[in-house]
């Protein structure tokens, strides 16, 4: 046991010596190399090339980050404020020429944060700054934000694949069938479909109904837009994306020449005729004479301190709190929204002095009733106080993600946002015919007529039925009421809309559930004129505080002179970067607890 001791000792003793060196390696490069390899000089070209998912809020803290850009192995993730910061400073940096715009490693989820990232390049391209976008293989997605460039190129093995939107389920009912499980469904809402897989073997009529109206907005969108930023009939592209199987085999496979034959790309280039185009269009050769001079997005935000600016800010101006992931109980991770540490962020906000108004972006399929009302409670909390809210919605702010945005002052969604979804369901499983499979029973005694009745080894006693059902329908009627009052119209109207029925941003704003179209700057300049703020105000992120430790580590990490350290090959352990990964995010249902009834207002409605 001595030994043991010892042995765990000097492995203790060597951990900490390796974490503790490392960064003080990292922290003497940063004081003695300076500013080395910071310098940005005239004739610049900014590359953006986003690696991974396009997210509203990073899911890991600042600190694992940091600790895995140092073991070399950065977050696949790129948060959509990044992207605009640098895109809209970018616009009046004179030292920054143009940019470059590559997506394909972008990891495209809904459209309208795609959206709010074009809006950036349009306004850099307004400020007569020219975007050149380029890649292997787009995808629809990453299309969409290409095209909002001067001229788009495409290497000579890749191509640009448009097929329209999908949303295929998988369905449970006959594996459950045959395993002996009895899924009990209660909901309110004919278009509410999200535990339909487990009830049925096909998605009903009325989900396909809804999906196929819902869908069909969303690519109309998409289609009209990118028509009108290639300057092509939109009948012409609608068209040719139904025929792509037969367009191709008449291109002779050739996705890339299609690609130029359908107009939506300019030309065929690859890598080294991108270099040779902008060192014709003159900019300068890069170090040693290679490449171009330019300069990379993480290290662009880094030295225009574009990832620190909202812990410095200290007047009064408006505060931005993200809802993003799915809506569960309890304290939550950033990248996830916890009813207790959601709430406690917005009153937090509420309690700041620099508060003039707040502006609640949600990005969320919705979630647990209880957390979500808990969240909205503090919105309305907020709006009493005398400070304005204002909802800005994402990609998707559907079902529980409405319910936490009725009670702004005002909502804001871009036309492709996923809206809506106003419906209730709550399940229940039981196991006694599983049971039976294998020789077991299950039997006793209680003390009442309901004691033991959510055991699920137990047959589902019908006045259960009743008692979910009937909380269900509360749940329901407190949903669309809330909805009513808040949108000043009476309980049949907002039914209507309702139940379950999901609507894009758009098909939301002529049915009254949303106020106005626009971006998230849209809405920070609506919060800021309703607080009477002017033009000159201050705009800072809501989080969780770091501690004195972890914006060490977060700036270092962020330096270049940490990037020109790992480019020397110093760098942390990379087991050390795994260690986040041992605490993954819970799924909608594993926070549900045995015997307890949870109701919930969450929408399955992402797009493929």
């Amino acid at each position: 046991m001595r030994g043991l001791g010892r042995g765990l000792n000097i492995t203790r003793l060597v951990i900490i010596n390796v974490l503790f060196f490392g960064v003080l390696a990292l922290f003497f490069l940063a004081v003695f190399v300076g500013s080395r390899g910071s310098k940005i000089d005239d004739k610049t070209v900014l590359v953006i090339a986003p690696d991974g998912a396009l997210v509203e809020q990073y899911s890991a803290d600042p600190l694992s980050r940091a600790v895995s850009r140092m073991s070399g192995d950065g977050v696949k993730q790129v948060q959509v404020r990044d992207l605009v910061r640098a895109i809209d400073t970018a616009a009046k940096d004179d030292r920054i020429s143009r940019i470059l715009l590559r997506t394909d490693k972008l990891q495209a989820g809904g459209f309208a944060a795609l959206r709010e990232v074009g809006s950036a390049l349009d306004r850099f391209r307004a400020a007569g700054k020219p975007v050149m976008a380029w890649g292997a293989n787009l995808e629809q997605g990453q299309y969409y934000l290409a095209a909002h460039a001067d001229k788009v190129y495409i290497d000579p093995q890749g191509g640009v694949i448009a097929t329209g939107l999908a949303n295929y389920r998988l369905f449970y009912k006959d594996l459950l069938d045959k395993l002996g499980v009895q899924v009990h469904l209660f909901r309110v809402g004919q278009f509410k479909s999200a535990a339909e897989p487990f009830i049925l073997d096909h998605a009903s009529p009325e989900s396909k109904e809804a999906d196929a109206y819902w869908l069909g907005g969303l690519w109309g969108t998409w289609v009209n837009e990118v028509a009108t930023l290639r300057h092509i009939d939109p009948a012409a592209l609608r068209a040719d994306v139904d025929d792509l199987a037969d367009r191709v085999r008449d291109a002779k496979g050739s996705l890339a020449q299609l690609a130029v034959d359908e107009k939506l790309v300019d030309g065929i280039a690859t890598d080294q005729d991108i270099v040779r185009m902008l060192r014709k269009e003159g900019v300068p050769a890069g170090e040693k004479n290679n490449g171009f001079r330019h300069v990379e997005l993480a290290t662009y935000l880094s030295d225009r301190g574009l990832g620190t600016t909202d812990m410095l800010q200290t007047g009064p101006g408006v505060a931005v709190v993200v809802a993003e992931g799915e809506i569960t109980g309890g304290k939550q991770a950033q990248g996830t929204i916890g009813g207790d540490s959601t709430a406690a962020l917005i009153r937090a906000v509420r309690h700041d002095r620099r508060t003039r108004a707040l502006v609640l972006r949600v990005n969320s399929p919705g979630g647990e009733v209880y957390a979500a009302e808990q969240i909205r409670r503090e919105v309305e909390l907020t709006r009493e106080a005398g400070i304005p809210v204002v909802v800005s919605m994402g990609d998707v702010a559907a079902s529980g993600g409405y319910w936490i945005s009725m009670n702004a002052n005002r909502i804001y969604a871009e036309p492709n946002t996923i809206t809506g979804s106003i419906g209730i369901f709550g399940m229940f499983f039981t196991v006694p015919d599983t049971l039976s499979k294998i020789g077991v029973t299950s039997d006793g005694v209680g003390t009442s007529p309901l004691a033991g009745a959510f055991d699920m080894t137990r047959p589902l006693d019908p006045k259960v039925g009743v008692l979910i059902q009937s909380i269900i329908d509360k749940g329901y009627r407190d949903f669309v009421g809330g909805v009513a009052r808040a949108r000043g119209k009476d309980f049949a109207a907002i039914d209507s809309i309702a139940q379950g029925r999901v609507w894009t941003g758009e098909q939301a704003m002529q049915r009254g559930l949303v106020d106005r179209l626009g971006n998230l700057q849209d809405a920070i300049a609506d919060a800021a004129q309703q607080a009477s703020l002017g033009k000159d105000f201050n705009v800072r992120y809501a989080e969780k505080p770091m501690g004195a430790f972890e914006r060490f580590l977060t700036s270092v990490g962020d330096s270049s002179e940490a990037r020109v350290a790992l480019s020397w090959g110093m760098h942390l352990p990379s087991w050390v970067a795994e260690l986040p990964k041992l605490a993954p995010e819970f799924a909608l249902f594993r926070s549900a607890e045995a015997g307890k009834p949870h109701v919930y207002a969450y929408c399955f409605c992402s797009p493929r």
